[in-house]
This record gives structure tokens, C-alpha cells and sequence, in this order.
């Protein structure tokens, strides 16, 4: 355990930061999921709205630093090309 004030302060806003950060990247996860199943069922409505919200999703964890960026372009980028070719058909 922290002995110092300030290290006291810092493990405080450590968790507080994780308890943040668990709770944007399962949410990223859901919507991931979300766009999974709507393009599995060839759902053509239900597929661009929930790319929509995942790009949103996704984009926004890269910027706030909960998602490395890189990460993030690349899950976009996989994501978005199976969508459109599902979805092209």
C-alpha cells in the first residue's frame, strides 16, 4: 500500500481510471458483437447501423486512450471490409 500522499492520490485515480477504462472497452466488445451477428444474419439494416455505432464506438476509446489507435484502425478496417462485402451481395 501506497505510504505517501501523493501515492496514495495516484492509486486512487488508478482504479478510478480502470474502473472506467473496463467499462468502455466491454462496451466496444458488445458492440463488436452486435455488428458480428447482424452481419452473420445478412440483416443489410441492422449490419450498417450497428458499423455505425461500432466505427463511433470504437474510434472514441482510440481517442480518449482506452484503445491504442493502431488497434482500433485495424479492427475498423477488418470489420468494415467484411461488412461490405456480406453486405454487397
Amino acid at each position: 500500500m501506497a505510504n505517501h500522499k501523493s501515492a496514495e492520490k495516484r492509486a486512487r485515480q488508478s482504479i478510478k481510471r480502470n474502473a472506467r477504462n473496463s467499462a468502455v472497452m466491454s462496451s466496444v466488445r458488445t458492440f463488436e458483437k452486435k455488428l458480428r451477428t447482424a452481419i452473420a444474419s445478412g440483416d443489410k439494416k441492422a449490419a450498417e447501423q450497428a458499423l455505425r455505432e461500432y466505427m463511433s464506438k470504437a474510434q472514441k476509446a482510440a481517442t480518449k486512450g482506452v484503445m491504442h489507435a493502431k488497434t482500433a484502425a485495424r479492427k475498423l478496417s477488418r470489420i468494415s471490409k467484411q461488412a461490405t462485402k456480406t453486405l454487397s451481395k
